[in-house]
């Protein structure tokens, strides 16, 4: 099918079809480059934190840092995306990542936590970023399969973001030939990839998908509607949250994104610290030339539970893609938050064990990848176009807000009631997902069995 773009200058058609196409492409490569950014984050952050704070209550702060200020950047990265579009957005918070990363390299040169803090705000600019590439992916995509395209960009990370943890040896090599200390290394290689993921975004997303679904959505409009679609436009949480609020489904999918985030990164934060309190132990017993060969074994063991996890969050996107446009949203999001559940019970209970650690984090990375997939295509579908911008930048904001209070809570709820304990609580919010999402499930199919 041809479609007409109304502002073309040469009047020629294009394939929307093809546009679509590609633009899941680039958005899938950026991904891909950005995530090595994230995934050396997560790996390295809470020891980098512990490291140059003197302190093992500071162990998510890095974390908190990162999702706190996607949280914040989120509205105005959503701002920028409806004044400017989507690309603008994104590669603003691609070159803002990378400048994190080079202040995060410093603060290992200088020992200045604080630029630490500073650095990993930075990136989470970046992570805002990524956060509305899944959106950008649906700007043009048909309905049925909203979720197979969504899907296709959260997988891309899989790559960058399991190789992140996992640059931890390399990078240590890449850190000394230049001089940096070992846990500098993997932040060498996010800022180059954040760079490549800025000049791709540059030159490949155009046109730019939110601008040409605009002008295609409105080119059909009386002159009085377009006016009164401009009038409509609204900016800043209230505005979002009221749109929010005139949805059921839409405030189930925002209840179920934000529950999931949080859940996750709370658990996902603190078990680098958990893993390596378990090896204290021992290591303590070892003869002095032993323990760097078993510290840098712990590192190992961290980068590789990390991994697995964000391999979970990000490999099976496309089937949950699949799931999403074939079974239904709710289904998934159900689907979702029971593998959330499961997760933080094996993980819990099976504490002492690092096996059952890293398998209760494969779970948990399944069912946020379930739960989320499903939640924003149900989200996007369920408010008004002229909302869809706004309401899209206060699921990035509060998905944020989430996991900045997940991390930042989670290292003093782990050492008040430790590991299981935190585990536990991340149990109860799940639960409440599946409270409200089961009967609306229900309902629907009652509702559709009467029809």
């Amino acid at each position: 099918m041809k479609t007409f773009y109304p502002a073309a200058r040469d009047s020629a058609a294009l394939d929307l079809h093809r546009v679509q196409r590609r633009t899941v492409s680039v958005l899938s490569v950026a991904q891909l480059l950005s995530s090595v950014g994230s995934g050396a984050s997560l790996s390295v952050g809470s020891l980098l934190a512990v490291q140059l704070s003197g302190s093992n209550a500071w162990a998510g702060s890095v974390t908190t840092a990162v999702t706190l200020a996607a949280a914040v950047a989120a509205l105005p990265l959503a701002g920028l995306a409806g004044r400017r579009g989507r690309r603008a957005a994104l590669v603003t918070g691609q070159l803002s990542a990378m400048a994190g990363s080079l202040l995060i390299i410093a603060s290992t040169v200088s020992g200045m936590f604080p630029v630490l803090l500073l650095g990993a705000a930075l990136l989470g600019l970046g992570t805002a970023a990524n956060l509305q590439a899944r959106f950008a992916a649906v700007d043009l995509a048909d309905a049925e399969h909203r979720g197979r395209s969504l899907a296709i960009v959260v997988w891309a990370v899989t790559i960058g973001a399991v190789a992140g943890p996992n640059l931890i040896r390399p990078g240590a090599a890449v850190g000394e030939a230049l001089g940096l200390p070992a846990l500098a290394g993997p932040f060498v290689f996010s800022a180059a990839g954040l760079a490549l993921a800025a000049v791709l975004l540059v030159i490949g997303l155009r046109p730019d998908p939110l601008l040409l679904a605009a002008r295609i959505r409105t080119a059909g409009e009386p002159l009085a509607a377009k006016g009164t679609t401009a009038a409509r436009r609204r900016h800043g949480l209230r505005a979002g949250l009221r749109a929010v609020r005139k949805s059921p489904r839409a405030r189930l999918a925002l209840f179920a994104i934000v529950a999931a985030h949080g859940c996750m990164v709370a658990v996902m934060s603190m078990t680098p610290l958990h893993l390596q309190l378990l090896a204290e132990g021992p290591m303590a017993d070892m003869p002095a030339g032993h323990v760097h060969a078993a510290s840098t074994d712990l590192l190992v063991l961290i980068g590789f539970t990390i991994s697995l996890h964000i391999a979970g969050m990000y490999a099976l996107s496309p089937v949950m893609g699949w799931l999403t446009d074939k079974t239904g949203r709710l289904p998934v999001i159900i689907l979702g938050h029971g593998l959330i559940l499961l997760a933080v019970c094996v993980a819990g209970f099976g504490q002492q064990q690092p096996v059952l650690v890293t398998a209760g984090l494969v779970l948990l990375g399944l069912g946020w990848s379930a739960a989320t997939i499903a939640a924003s295509t149900l989200l996007a579908e369920s408010v008004s176009a002229e909302d869809r911008v706004l309401v899209q930048g206060v699921s990035d904001t509060l998905m944020g807000a989430a996991g900045a209070l997940g991390a930042g809570f989670s290292g003093l709820v782990m050492a008040g009631v430790g590991y299981q304990g935190l585990n536990l609580a991340a149990a109860a919010l799940a639960a409440g997902v599946l409270a409200v999402a089961v009967p609306a499930a229900a309902r629907g199919r009652a509702t559709a069995a009467a029809a």
